[in-house]
């Protein structure tokens, strides 16, 4: 199976080392899930393993990859706007082993996606499918080549609630190898038994991974334990490490101060206060090796820290939105009827339903219908961050309103905190990660106020590392929350009321466990 022995990946613009040294086997039976993150490098790594000539534009690798002739099926995480002008059947056409399958075989194929027994053959594009539809496939035609070992880069993103719990049971059912991306924890904890962390520390200049033959949860769990006990065993190295420096600070004082003090005429003593001090050298060299040799202070990725103060509260029992709307459409179609929304004070509503219902779209529309409110101060975070974000402008640069230089000071330590490089800071905003778009979006609420978010899949792009605490950030938000999620734990934790999205309108959903 696939082997990898001492890989170092090196990113050619500005000569960062994604990772380093980096070796593993995977086995019958793995169900490893690559995290970190964004920017890390996952989707690098993944399309490095799986072809070279993917990646070999930007970056630099050495080491070696063993694929031992497998055939590995690989879903992108983007299909490409050539493949999305396609029909179904012109894409499933590309694939050689398409016409290899018998009918009999392709049906069993459909079957095992859950889709129409004739649907590889089918005439529409494949950018009218849903995410789920999209999803399934790229599976669909990775199956018919037969694969040794499956990579699915971000296969959970853009796809419903039901399609989800198909994926897990496709993930945990597949008698193949799978290495896969992605963010939702819940598909983490119910599917992986290997864990892959990618992390740059150290302001990302340093790259470390970690393998663990363990589920997610487990990994979580422990690698939390693991951190609090090196911090332990680190502070109390520096504690008593301060107090044997006190210690010598008196002995080289007290030395010094004899030395001086010691007369000419007593040779013999001076010899002595030389040997003292020659000594108190020596111990200090000792010193100077045990503080080369203590344990670090355990620094992670997923320190990042925003606030939402008094100024993001609404008051309870104020009237936010008494929202109507007879007929929801996407063009001329006909995506649902006679929806109404009322929401009252601080509440936290999440909606659901099935990819291509309209959630974004009602969403926009909710948007549009605030926008003209004096009385709130309403922030929309659409789904494509760049239809919200000037693309040109540096993350500075959009946060500054006076552009003084001890305000952009201020904004640098804020960009910091979310855990932004110096040269992150500097660039312009299309060229950074969804991840830390996102992050962007979050300090601009915090920032200017608002309280009241529209907020299309908050979580989708941040890592499982980084997610809790983005949850437990909205979760304690004083204003009012209007969101569209997939993300079963966002859901769970977030939303105080839920709900879905159906071609009769919104219906409220009690005590349902996702």
């Amino acid at each position: 199976m696939l082997q990898v022995k001492n890989l170092t990946i090196t990113h050619r613009g500005d000569d960062r080392e994604l990772l380093s040294d980096f070796s593993i086997v995977f086995n019958d039976g793995d169900k490893a899930a690559l995290i970190g993150e964004e920017g890390n490098g996952k989707s690098t790594l993944l399309k490095l393993l799986y072809d070279e000539t993917l990646v070999d534009s930007y970056v630099e690798y050495a080491g070696e990859i063993i694929r031992n002739r497998a055939r590995i099926g690989y879903l992108a995480q983007e299909l490409t706007k050539e493949e999305r002008a396609l029909s179904i059947y012109e894409f499933c056409a590309k694939s050689p082993a398409f016409y290899d399958v018998t009918p009999k075989e392709l049906a069993a194929i459909a079957a095992r996606l859950r889709m129409p027994s004739d649907f590889f053959y089918g005439e529409g594009a494949v950018e009218r499918l849903s995410g789920g539809e999209k999803v399934k496939l790229q599976l669909g035609r990775i199956l018919m080549e037969q694969p040794d070992m499956l990579f699915l880069d971000e296969p959970s993103n853009d796809i419903d609630l039901e399609t989800l719990a198909w994926l897990e049971k496709f993930i945990q059912e597949a008698r193949v190898p799978v290495l896969f991306i992605s963010h939702d924890e819940t598909l983490l904890e119910r599917t992986a038994n290997k864990i892959i962390h990618i992390e740059q520390i150290r302001r990302k200049t340093k790259s470390r991974y970690t393998v663990a033959a363990m589920g997610y949860e487990d990994y979580v769990n422990r690698r939390a334990s693991s951190l609090e006990h090196q911090e332990q065993i680190a502070r109390k190295e520096r504690s008593d490490y301060e107090k044997q420096q006190e210690r010598f600070r008196q002995i080289q004082q007290k030395v010094e101060h004899q030395q001086n003090a010691i007369s000419r005429q007593d040779p013999h003593g001076g010899r002595l206060l030389k040997k003292k001090m020659h000594a108190v050298k020596s111990l200090e060299r000792r010193f100077d090796k045990e503080y080369e040799t203590m344990t670090e202070l355990p620094e992670t990725e997923d320190a990042i820290y925003i606030r939402f103060g008094e100024e993001h509260t609404i008051p309870n029992g104020k009237r936010v939105l008494d929202f109507a709307l007879p007929v929801l459409r996407a063009g001329e179609r006909v995506l649902a009827e006679q929806i109404r929304l009322s929401v009252i004070g601080p509440e936290h509503i999440c909606i659901v339903g099935k990819n291509g219902m309209g959630k974004t779209t009602l969403l926009r529309q909710i948007a549009e219908t605030m926008q003209e409110r004096r009385d709130v101060h309403v922030f929309y975070m659409p789904q494509n961050y760049e239809d919200a974000l000037p693309v040109e402008q540096t993350p500075v640069d959009y946060l500054a309103e006076s552009g003084d230089k001890e305000e952009c000071s201020r904004i640098r330590t804020y960009l910091g905190s979310m855990k932004y490089t110096a040269d992150e800071m500097g660039h312009a905003i299309r060229e950074l990660s969804g991840g830390q778009k996102a992050k962007l979006l979050l300090l601009k609420i915090s920032m200017e106020g608002c309280d009241v978010l529209l907020l299309d899949e908050p979580t989708r792009n941040f890592s499982p590392l980084s997610n809790p605490v983005i949850r437990s950030m909205l979760r304690d938000f004083g204003g009012a929350i209007i969101s569209v999620s997939h993300d079963r734990k966002y859901i769970s934790e977030v939303a105080e009321t839920v709900y879905e999205l159906t071609a009769e309108g919104l219906v409220k959903k009690e005590n349902v466990n996702w």
